[in-house]
């Protein structure tokens, strides 16, 4: 019987359970913007990698958007070869230490870790995050060797995780490609979206970034899609391919009474007041930013847990989340949710927001909430919510942050019309992420609407690996 069949048969028993991660304690961390998770140190990361199995058949990597071999790294943390374990990541994935941090890996490689069902999956995030984190520290980057100078050139318009992606993989055959990016500095999500507790930005996401450098990659800030550049101007200058990865920063909103009161603010807009303008960091940056003392957010995702959390450490006096549904069925990663609820964000579970009401000034003081319930479940097995018929509540609040997700920025999209788009308004891609353009691709939330830091860097890879065949670098 082979180690799979001998876990699922519940003959192969891990000696240990998963190490777990040490974190500020959570009255401290509330207090301070510094990262709440802190590591595995090499004991630990040893410890935890001799949990694996390193079965023949590994399902976890079918798990992995961008195909991290995972048990031949997590094979050399065991041996001690961290220098090993970090090339063997960093052959997939070029942001190792980012992801470590922010994927959801409890749905992707360790859902897939035949482990977990014992509730016990080897803690793969973890490890990747330790020995990213391991070079990090000692300002030294485990690269392959110089790649040959093609001569060709390859444009991404947007520098989120996607771009990064196929920025990473092109650069690493030879190709020289230049990131556009919108704002002042690159990274997309991660530098204006994920706050600095969750993921530090001079530690951890410029120092990932700069390391693309070693490989001809250019990253040209404040270039808007649509507007300074565009993707004929592109062609035009000489380059083979252009990747699309502007991400959906359009706010969405209820459409209630009272949306547009001071106070009612996105979470897009506040997130990044505090994360890339640096609003958290007073006196040293400036930035206005809007501070509550009653709170409220709207949504139950990543994104909603992130402006939760951020308005208590900004100095509120209570936050709540407003779900209409219940804690079980929120979407945010059970570690986020674990994690606000200890540092004392409210769970306002089955509401809904009927009204938002201000005072004289046009300043909001309250919300009004309908009181839902749970119906019958639907094929799917999820209980969809209803109106509790004439039961309402009144909340004081002033501050309300809607987390409701986003839709596509259309700037770039009408700029360029000859881009098939789908249903939804987002910008329509085959399964190599190839455009209705020939020689444009696009991946990451312009193609899926808004999802995961890894989902936009398994497209980016899908993408870079069709502009290698078309290029003629890779065989088709």
């Amino acid at each position: 019987m082979n180690s799979i069949a001998a876990a699922e048969a519940g003959m192969i028993k891990p000696k240990i359970s998963r190490v777990p991660m040490r974190c500020q304690e959570p009255a401290e961390r509330v207090r301070n913007f510094e990262e709440v998770a802190l590591g595995y140190n090499l004991e630990e990361a040893i410890t935890e990698a001799g949990r694996c199995l390193n079965c023949k058949r590994p399902l976890c990597v079918g798990g992995c958007p961008v195909e991290v071999p995972i048990p031949a790294f997590i094979s050399a943390i065991r041996e001690g070869d961290l220098a090993e374990a970090l090339r063997i990541v960093k052959s997939t994935n070029s942001l190792p230490a980012v992801c470590g941090r922010v994927c959801p890996q409890e749905n992707q490689c360790e859902g897939k870790c035949i482990l977990s069902a014992k509730k016990n999956p080897i803690a793969i995030g973890r490890l990747e995050r330790f020995v990213a984190d391991h070079f990090i520290a000692l300002e030294r980057e485990v690269s392959p060797a110089s790649p040959p100078d093609t001569g060709l050139k390859v444009a991404c318009i947007g520098g989120g995780p996607a771009s990064i992606t196929v920025a990473g993989f092109l650069g690493a055959l030879g190709v020289k490609v230049s990131v556009f990016e919108a704002l002042h500095e690159a990274g997309g999500v991660l530098v204006y979206g994920i706050p600095e507790f969750r993921l530090p930005k001079a530690a951890v996401v410029r120092k990932e970034l700069s390391a693309l450098a070693s490989l001809g990659v250019e990253f040209r800030t404040n270039w808007v899609g649509g507007k300074t550049v565009s993707v004929k101007s592109l062609f035009e200058q000489g380059y083979k391919a252009v990747f699309i990865g502007v991400g959906a920063g359009l706010p969405s909103f209820f459409g209630v009474p009272g949306e547009n009161l001071n106070g009612v603010l996105s979470a897009n807009e506040y997130l990044t007041r505090i994360n890339l303008g640096m609003a958290y960091n007073f006196p040293a940056y400036d930035t206005p930013v809007y501070k509550g003392l009653e709170v409220t957010v709207y949504g139950a995702g990543n994104v909603a847990m992130d402006a939760a959390r951020s308005a208590l450490r900004m100095g509120a006096g209570s936050v709540r989340i407003v779900y209409r549904r219940t804690r079980e069925e929120m979407p945010a990663r059970l570690e986020e949710l674990e994690h606000a609820v200890e540092e004392g964000v409210i769970l306002e579970e089955l509401a809904a927001p009927l009204r938002f009401e201000g005072d004289e000034k046009g300043r909001l003081r309250s919300v009004v909430l309908q009181v839902m319930e749970l119906g019958e479940a639907d094929s799917s097995g999820r209980r969809g919510p209803r109106p509790r018929e004439g039961v309402f509540r009144e909340l004081p609040t002033d501050l309300a942050i809607v987390a409701l997700g986003t839709g596509a920025n259309r700037v770039l999209i009408e700029e360029t019309p000859e881009l098939k788009l789908n249903g939804r308004g987002y910008i329509e891609v085959n399964e190599r992420n190839e455009t209705s353009i020939p020689g444009v691709y696009a991946g990451g939330d312009i193609v899926t609407g808004a999802a995961t830091v890894i989902l936009a860097m398994g497209a980016g890879r899908r993408a870079a690996k069709a502009i290698a065949e078309r290029l003629g670098l890779l065989p088709a």
